[in-house]
């Protein structure tokens, strides 16, 4: 389960917030194009993957 929140500011106090209230949150993914085995490889813009990246929030699907 995720949300999608407005941009990365309101992203990252989100997973603050919810972290320090023990509620473990966090981003969606790593862009694999990022990790150092991947550097070379041939890619496009990832345009939305990035714009996805900075917004997407992976919730659980329950809280004790």
């Amino acid at each position: 389960m995720c949300v999608e929140l407005e941009n990365k500011a309101e992203r990252d106090l989100f997973l603050k917030e919810t972290n320090e209230n023990k509620v473990m949150t966090r981003p969606i993914w790593q862009l694999m194009y990022r990790l150092p085995m991947y550097l070379h490889c041939q890619r496009d813009g990832q345009k939305n993957a990035e714009f996805l990246e900075e917004r997407i929030v992976n919730i659980p699907s329950s809280v004790r």
